[in-house]
């Protein structure tokens, strides 16, 4: 099995966790340039918030996109999004990520900025 099959595996096992939660996700996707985090409601038809390093917004106030500082932005940007539409309690889905680094950063600065997961 190779790397992507092992984090699909994982991811796929986190899904099916959170589905039989019922409860909303705030779902992040990395790749070596950027990182990508969204909200998604319960039944995974509707995203509510997202935020990326791709936006110009957040991609003009940071050095480079690839690092930590770009996630904190990124995890601060999306947690304002979701309280601004009225959800306040999310679980956290890394989508099979190890939890260090980015993944990390980013599930920190969202708690800090008003999340709970």
């Amino acid at each position: 099995m190779n790397k992507k099959a092992s984090r699909m595996k994982r991811a796929l096992k986190l899904r099916s966790n959170i589905k039989r939660l019922g409860a909303n996700r705030l779902s992040v996707h990395k790749t070596s340039k950027h990182i990508y985090a969204q909200i998604i409601t319960e039944n995974g038809t509707v995203t509510v918030a997202s935020a990326s390093t791709t936006q110009a917004d957040i991609k003009s106030a940071v050095k480079s996109t690839g690092n930590i500082e770009s996630a904190v932005l990124v995890g601060k940007t999306v947690a304002d999004k979701a309280i601004a539409a009225g959800i306040t309690e999310v679980t956290f889905d890394r989508s099979g990520f190890k939890y260090h680094g980015r993944v990390k950063a980013l599930a920190d600065a969202a708690r800090e900025a008003g999340l709970k997961f």
